[in-house]
């Protein structure tokens, strides 16, 4: 029976690695499309804010494990070969930009109907408005959250193991089918999401209650 080593070690590492790598590209590629879906949310014309009221509700009403199942198998049944890397980023992105579309209009909605109607008196244009206006204070009410949603994001990676994308759970199941320590190799990769998502939750209640004091 092989014991816990630096081999064991690296490979665990890696796939922390992987971890926040997926992490950072679904966060960053759910951000983008989320903006999206948030302008779309909030837009003027109906046909946007009900298109877009689908999406949200799709992706936040069907379990993760689901969506990686339909966008990795789906995608298969079309002929089309893709690698695990790229059916798992393409879900969690997705996945991200539902949750993320849904926060961010949510700030948006929440400023006071001054801000829009003084960049309206202005004469900005929508773009400008938003952009220099709403936006930047909509992020910021939003900042919270949005910090909150990537811990989840990050614990939610453990999934892709299902489609076999060797992420950190995934790793330390390899490691411990080979010693045999399950007890020691998932309480090291308990250690390791602990590592990374504390320093996140901590600097998100940080900024929660420096909102909290600046609007008193």
């Amino acid at each position: 029976m092989d014991k816990l080593g630096y081999p064991e070690l690296v490979f665990l590492l890696a796939g922390l690695r992987w971890t926040i790598l997926l992490t950072a590209i679904s966060f960053l590629g759910g951000g983008i499309f989320g903006l999206v879906v948030a302008l779309a949310r909030t837009s003027a014309y109906g046909w946007l804010r009900m298109l877009s009221a689908a999406y949200i509700a799709l992706f936040q009403g069907t379990p993760l494990l689901m969506q990686l199942f339909v966008i990795y198998y789906g995608v298969s049944l079309l002929q089309f070969n893709v690698d695990a890397w790229v059916a798992v980023a393409a879900a969690y992105t997705a996945h991200a930009s539902a949750f993320l579309g849904e926060i961010w209009r949510g700030s948006i909605q929440a400023l006071p109907k001054g801000q829009r109607e003084a960049a309206d008196a202005l004469g900005l244009h929508y773009v400008s408005r938003m952009k220099d206006v709403l936006l930047p204070q909509a992020l910021r009410i939003s900042l919270p959250a949005t910090i909150g949603f990537s811990v989840q994001l990050l614990k939610g990676t453990s999934l892709a193991a299902i489609v076999g994308f060797v992420e950190l759970s995934r790793a330390g199941q390899i490691v411990s089918n080979q010693i045999f320590e399950p007890l020691l190799v998932f309480g090291l990769v308990g250690a390791m999401y602990f590592v990374v998502c504390w320093p996140l939750s901590i600097y998100g209640s940080h900024l929660e209650r420096r909102l909290a004091a600046g609007s008193r």
